[in-house]
């Protein structure tokens, strides 16, 4: 359904990637378009120079509700709360809401495989994305992108009916869906951005969308180990494929591991795919990403090669486990990326040896209890920081009963941590940024983290 914008005034609320990125697009297409967020123009580099070319008229540092007049649509970025008083207000006029998207998907001829999850639907895109690319013809283009990446709004017209799309979605966009794309992965459903949701039945609500608009014709792959994602299979009309490390039963099709390979099951015959060796990517949940990358595969109907060779070719994710330097026999990894407990939990498990910890940023309100149970068994050093500093501090302090059994140490800043980091660390220790809140007291996403965390270890002498 492609929309007439000609002379539609929309307002843009928020000025990151997304936002800008769905201004271009509306500009584009002859929409007034009005772009508004709470931050005024001199906490931006190059917003002008970002918009030069399009017509866009620019709202800093507030969102005046007089800017609803006359406003056929608001479209909201995926990091702006639905709670504010401009959306809030132009529900109550009756203004409809949408995002970059819900617009994209409006329109995208190609087949699209859409991911999303509580964890690990970044690594699933990049590895579904690289089997796409080994599976298919030079000719046809994959596009990866959405939540990862940069928007795929901007490439409508360049994307070709043969063409595949792999697109990650976060439950901020997904708010706002009534389209499912042809194959929706969900990866788990746990706590996460309740912040934002505040309850684990909105936000799940979120994830649903993804594969509540299906068609019979369409694929909806769950995660059978995650009563999550599995409970969300009797939402979608679509045929399920499932992924985990039970044994499937039942007649469904299914992704499993057996005896070191990755195997299919149809519900009555059992095929190797490959070996797990294959897979580069260190720990347990990476296993479960490959295999959910595996089973949108197969409902793409990718041959299991390509599989091979895509999994196979992905070496490592920038700020998820990334090594960035071993200095003084230190090793320092930025899975700046982790912004749950339930993410920190996972990268300890992937990682053997002693281990230096940065946890901080800000908290989603999740709970802090089961993390508190590792480091008590882990015996890690640890070191605080950000705006959560002290209610992480709290949550470890109230655990053990008094005072931590391992060293704990609290800063204000990432360069501080980093510095007291490569004070404590001694040699054979890896120092891991896995902070388990967002990146939102201090940097404008996680990436932005992880990129500074990388120069100061950079320039660690």
């Amino acid at each position: 359904m492609k929309r007439d914008w000609q002379g539609k005034k929309v307002v843009v609320i928020g000025a990151a990637r997304q936002g800008l990125a769905a201004s271009r697009y509306l500009a584009k297409r002859s929409a007034r378009v009005i772009l508004t967020d709470s931050r005024p123009l001199s906490d931006f580099n190059n917003l002008e120079t970002q918009l030069s070319g399009f017509t866009v008229e620019l709202h800093l540092g507030g969102h005046p509700v007089d800017i609803l007049e006359k406003t056929d649509v608001v479209c909201v970025s995926g990091g702006v709360p639905l709670t504010i008083p401009l959306i809030k207000e132009a529900q109550t006029r009756g203004i409809p809401l949408t995002n970059d998207s819900q617009l994209f998907m409006e329109e995208v001829k190609a087949k699209v495989i859409g991911i999303t999850g509580s964890a690990g639907k970044t690594t699933t895109t990049v590895l579904t994305g690289a089997i796409a690319k080994a599976a298919l013809e030079p000719k046809v283009k994959v596009w990866v992108g959405g939540n990862i990446g940069y928007p795929l709004i901007e490439h409508l017209e360049e994307i070709q009916p043969e063409d595949w799309v792999v697109h990650e979605f976060s439950s901020f966009q997904l708010e706002q869906m009534t389209i499912s794309p042809h194959i929706a992965v969900i990866t788990n459903i746990t706590p996460n951005h309740l912040d934002r949701h505040k309850t684990m039945e909105a936000y799940t609500a979120a994830k649903t969308h993804i594969l509540e608009f299906e068609s019979a014709k369409d694929f909806a792959v769950i995660n059978r180990d995650d009563p999550g994602s599995k409970g969300l299979a009797e939402k979608t009309l679509a045929k399920i494929f499932s992924f985990g490390f039970n044994q499937p039963s039942g007649r469904a099709a299914s992704v499993f591991i057996k005896n070191g390979n990755f195997m299919v099951s149809d519900g009555c015959n059992e095929t190797i795919l490959f070996s797990t060796i294959t897979l580069r990517l260190p720990g347990r949940h990476n296993l479960a990403n490959a295999m959910a990358a595996c089973a949108a595969s197969l409902a793409a109907g990718f041959p299991a090669q390509a599989m091979q060779v895509g999994i196979g070719s992905v070496e490592g994710i920038p700020h998820r486990l990334e090594v960035v330097r071993e200095y003084k026999g230190i090793q320092w990894i930025n899975d700046s990326i982790a912004t749950a407990p339930e993410r920190v939990m996972a990268a300890i498990h992937a990682i053997e040896g002693p281990l230096v910890i940065l946890l901080g940023g800000r908290d989603k309100d999740l709970p802090w209890e089961e993390l508190a149970a590792m480091l008590h068994e882990r015996q890690p050093k640890v070191v605080l920081f950000g705006e959560a500093g002290s209610l992480i501090h709290s949550a470890l302090k109230k655990f053990e009963g008094t005072a931590p059994s391992y060293p704990l140490f609290q800063v204000l800043t990432l360069e501080e941590a980093v510095q007291k980091a490569s004070e404590i660390a001694a040699k054979g220790d890896i120092v891991l940024l896995s902070p388990g809140g967002t990146s939102y007291d201090a940097y404008r996403d996680f990436e932005e983290r992880g990129e500074h965390f990388r120069e100061l270890v950079k320039e660690l002498r």
